[in-house]
C-alpha cells in the first residue's frame, strides 16, 4: 500500500487492529463500515459519539500516548502529516505499519478516501462515499461575483487560513474567495485584518471555539463586513464529513446572498 507521502506500507495481519490518530479519518472508518477493527482513537475523535465514549483513547493528535498505542498492538496506524507530531509518527512508523495522509485540497481529500478504502478492505464503500460527495458538489449553486472571505481559526494571536490548505480550497469550492495570499496559517495584526477589508469574516468553531460574543467584537472592528460563526468541521474535516459540507455551503450562500 502507498500512502500520500508516497511511502510503501506493508500490512502483515488478516485480523486488523487499527489505531486512528486523526479525527476526520476516524469518522471515515466508521462510515466505511468498520467497528471492532478500530481499537484506538484520539480524545478529539468525537464522531461517532459511540466510539468516542467506548474506544480506547490514545491522547491528543499532537500529544499521543505511545505506550497506550503499543499496548493495543496495532496492525495499522492512520495518521496525517499536518495534524500529528512528526517525531511521534516517525517513532510509531518504526514499530507499526503507519499510513500517513497529506491533504491540501479537495482532490487530495477524495484521494485519501479512496486509498484508505483500499488499505482497510472497503473499496466499494469508499467509492460510494466519493461519488456522493462529488454529486453534492456538482449540485451546489455558486452565485456570481465571489465574496472575499477572511477565515479565522484563532483569536489571540489572530491566526487565519492562507493558501495551500484544505480549508482554503473548500472556501473556493463553496463559492467564496480567500483574501489571504500567504500560505498555510499566518498570524495577522489587527491593522492587517482591517487593511484586508473582507466582505465576510468567518469565525470557525475549531480549533478556537469562537462564540457570539467574539462575533459582536469583530463587528465593531469590521463594521462593513458580514461576521459569521461557521462550523469548522464542515470546512476542515477531509473525510466522510464532506458528505454534509455541501448542504451547509448551500445554506450559507443563501444566507449571505
Amino acid at each position: 500500500m502507498i500512502d500520500q507521502l508516497h511511502r510503501k506500507i506493508s500490512l502483515l495481519s488478516d485480523e486488523p487492529r487499527i489505531v486512528s490518530v486523526v479525527p476526520s479519518q476516524t469518522e471515515l472508518l466508521y462510515d466505511l463500515g468498520l467497528e471492532s477493527e478500530v481499537v484506538g482513537i484520539t480524545k478529539f475523535c468525537i464522531h461517532p459519539n459511540r466510539w468516542y465514549k467506548n474506544k480506547v483513547r490514545v491522547g491528543g493528535t499532537k500529544n499521543l500516548n505511545l505506550q497506550t498505542i503499543r499496548k493495543l498492538h496495532p496492525t495499522l496506524i492512520l495518521a496525517n502529516k499536518e495534524e500529528n507530531d512528526k517525531l511521534q509518527i516517525e517513532q510509531l512508523s518504526k514499530e507499526f505499519p503507519t499510513w500517513i495522509s497529506d491533504i491540501n485540497n479537495f482532490a487530495q481529500a477524495l484521494e485519501m478516501i479512496e486509498k484508505v478504502g483500499k488499505v482497510v478492505g472497503k473499496v466499494l464503500e469508499a467509492k460510494r462515499i466519493i461519488l456522493e460527495i462529488k454529486r453534492k458538489q456538482l449540485e451546489l449553486y455558486i452565485p456570481k461575483g465571489k465574496k472575499k472571505v477572511l477565515y479565522l481559526i484563532w483569536q489571540n494571536p489572530i491566526m487565519v487560513v492562507g493558501k495551500n490548505t484544505f480549508i482554503d480550497d473548500m472556501i473556493s469550492v463553496c463559492g467564496f474567495t480567500n483574501v489571504v495570499e500567504d500560505v498555510r496559517y499566518p498570524t495577522l495584526s489587527m491593522q492587517q485584518v482591517v487593511q484586508l477589508n473582507p466582505d465576510l469574516l468567518f469565525l470557525s468553531s475549531e480549533p478556537y471555539p469562537f462564540k457570539e460574543a467574539h462575533a459582536l467584537e469583530w463587528k465593531q472592528i469590521l463594521p462593513e463586513a458580514s461576521v459569521k460563526l461557521v462550523d469548522g468541521e464542515l470546512f476542515s474535516w477531509y473525510g466522510s464529513r464532506m458528505l454534509h459540507s455541501f448542504d451547509y455551503f448551500r445554506a450559507l450562500n443563501e444566507e449571505l446572498a
